[in-house]
């Protein structure tokens, strides 16, 4: 058993992908080499910017090439508490967007020429007790009546082993517009892809100070190199340091953590997943998994919040609970395990723009996928391009208020207590 990504495992970073050290002065700096930054760069760069890509490890060694290669509708909030808290108009436009978010990746793959395994085939959202159920058909019939949203259906229990070969859930949601992805495939295509087309990536600059240097910014990175910039995008999410404070204030990362089993047999693969579905579970710590496009059980899920477990104990963890779904997998081998952070913010949003005020105020910065940075990471960071190279005035998010507080960056302290909190849910509702 690996503890390290499958899927970099399976698709390395390539050995000649141009990668350079930071030059001293560039016109956009953005830190972080994922889905955000990258579609970003790619942007300003066919509009005539001098582009610079950090990052403090390799490209897209984060959660870019770490997470499960899924990408599901919607927001990490449901669709009906967004509409009740900012209103049916825009809870309606975030809606649209996310699925224009998923349309946007596909489009990007297919236009580029990104070889990255992409499929629609779909997602099911599992019922994981029979008190789920009602809220299931209840949110079927919102979406249609409220979205004009017509392509999710419910699937009684007795009906699920079309979709699922398990007997573990009691009812589904099924979203036919969902789809799938190989991560690593497409976080290293889109460097290539942006590198073509002019984007410096440079890998070991961890940026450790910003500050003002007159008109410009100044980007000290941990070889004491100084890169000076006319804008900044931070990029960062799960990842995101404290070296702006404003930013660190309004995210924190949760763990996830990742098994996949050997390959298994045709049968079993048509047995377990008949349609190839994209598969989460209604519980708070919830379980999301697939068949790679290689034909491995990936499960993956959250213990606990804490995005510093070790990953072979989780591993024990993760199996026995994908053998509780599949017991059918009880003799497949577990060849990877690893864990990857997810950006989270308290309202569960998304949330992107320019800091309004202070001695950083101009910087722009996009977090809290909360685990759909797959299409949301994507689009968001293609509008964030957009707005620096002044083709739109704002994003999406923008306009959608943050609380943001001191003590976010103490998550180590906090996180055991919502953790225990979650566990108390899923045993009582």
């Amino acid at each position: 058993m690996q503890t390290a990504p499958f899927w970099t495992d399976d698709f390395p970073r390539p050995t000649d992908l141009p990668v350079q050290a930071p030059p001293e002065r560039t016109d956009v700096a953005i830190v972080g080499s994922g889905y955000t930054g990258l579609s970003a760069a790619r942007v300003l760069a066919r509009a005539g910017y001098d582009v610079t890509v950090l990052d403090a490890e390799t490209i897209g060694w984060g959660a870019s090439s770490r997470n499960g290669g899924m990408m599901t509708t919607g927001l990490k909030d449901d669709a009906q508490h967004i509409c009740k808290q900012y209103g049916n108009e825009l809870g309606r436009r975030l809606w649209e967007w996310s699925l224009d978010a998923v349309d946007f990746v596909e489009k990007s793959v297919g236009e580029a020429g990104i070889d990255c395994d992409f499929a629609r085939r779909g997602y099911l959202y599992l019922a994981y007790k029979p008190g789920h159920v009602e809220a299931m058909q209840e949110s079927v019939a919102w979406h249609a009546r409220q979205l004009d949203y017509h392509d999710m259906h419910f699937v009684p229990r007795e009906e699920l082993s079309e979709e699922i070969g398990t007997a573990a859930y009691f009812g589904g949601v099924v979203d036919s517009r969902a789809a799938g992805l190989h991560p690593a495939k497409y976080v290293f295509g889109l460097a290539r892809i942006a590198a073509e087309e002019g984007v410096r990536l440079a890998e070991q600059s961890p940026v450790t100070a910003i500050d003002k240097a007159g008109e410009e910014w100044r980007l000290e990175t941990s070889s004491k190199r100084s890169l000076y910039a006319s804008q900044i995008f931070i990029a960062t999410n799960g990842y995101t340091t404290d070296v702006l404070p404003y930013i660190r204030n309004g995210v924190f990362p949760v763990g996830s953590y990742i098994i996949t089993t050997e390959p298994l047999s045709p049968a079993l693969q048509a047995e377990l997943s008949p349609r190839g579905r994209m598969f989460v579970d209604s519980k708070n710590f919830l379980n999301y998994f697939r068949l790679t496009p290689d034909g491995r059980m990936l499960f993956g899920g959250r213990h606990n919040l804490s995005p510093n477990l070790d990953v072979t104990e989780s591993a024990h963890m993760m199996r026995r609970r994908m053998l509780e779904v599949f017991p059918q997998l009880a003799d497949a081998a577990v060849s990877h395990t690893w864990s990857g952070n997810l950006g989270l913010t308290f309202d569960l949003m998304p949330h992107a723009g320019r800091i309004a005020s202070g001695p950083h105020a101009g910087i722009a910065y996009a977090y809290g996928y909360a685990g759909h940075g797959v299409a949301v990471a994507s689009y968001l960071g293609h509008e964030i391009g957009r707005m620096l190279s002044g083709e739109r005035a704002s994003v999406t998010f923008a306009d959608i208020r943050q609380q943001r507080y001191f003590f976010t960056r103490y998550d180590s302290l906090y996180l055991p207590f919502v953790s225990a909190w979650f566990r108390i849910l899923d045993r009582v509702r």
